[in-house]
């Protein structure tokens, strides 16, 4: 194992896989989930304004969720339980429209995703229950915020749940990308998705 963090591309342009060197012996286990030269370095060159903290039961869904007026940047992890991690590109124009990544994020790969602001985000939960941390560029603006179908067919994300998602009742009413369109900022042909805030 290196040691140093790896922060592997995906295939949508500024989405990144982050896996944190951890040094662990018989007393339990240390990692840097975040150090600011190191993650400028590589892509990730943000000022993060809020830390916020959610804990769901299994099966728990939340999102698609993409905010059009003040976009946030979301560097996410999984600090207790499993979760299915997911960025969605929603840009109209884009080459990658209506493409998806995912990742497996848990207490024990300690994996984290950069999700760029511009990018719809979503997580199921995988674990009987789930701890999940992210850092965020912008503050929450809830008239800018957008709330895409989890299902939508012609995204196609393949959500690894056995049963039916529990979701909230915002997320239960989200339309479709296609009913969507005329909401989003078009692509700009700029390589990350929008400029957050810094």
């Amino acid at each position: 194992m290196t040691n140093e963090t790896e922060f592997q591309s995906t295939a949508l342009p500024g989405v990144i896989l982050i896996k944190p060197h951890v040094f662990g012996d018989a007393r339990g286990f240390f990692l840097e989930t975040y150090q600011r030269e190191r993650y400028a370095d590589r892509g990730i060159d943000v000022g993060f304004v809020q830390d916020n903290h959610s804990r769901s039961k299994h099966a728990t869904l939340r999102g698609l969720h993409v905010n059009t007026e003040r976009p946030q940047g979301k560097l996410v992890r999984c600090v207790a339980g499993e979760i299915f991690d997911v960025a969605v590109d929603v840009r109209p124009g884009s080459p990658t429209y209506r493409q998806w990544v995912g990742a497996r994020l848990s207490s024990q790969n300690f994996h984290q995703i950069w999700v760029p602001a511009g990018y719809a985000h979503g997580f199921c939960v995988l674990s009987d229950v789930a701890e999940v941390e992210y850092k965020v560029t912008d503050y929450y603006h809830p008239q800018g915020d957008v709330c895409i179908a989890w299902n939508d067919p012609d995204i196609g994300i393949e959500w690894p749940l056995e049963s039916a998602p529990l979701l909230s009742q915002q997320d239960q009413a989200a339309a479709p990308l296609a009913e969507l369109a005329d909401k989003l900022p078009r692509y700009s042909g700029a390589s990350q998705p929008m400029d957050a805030r810094t």
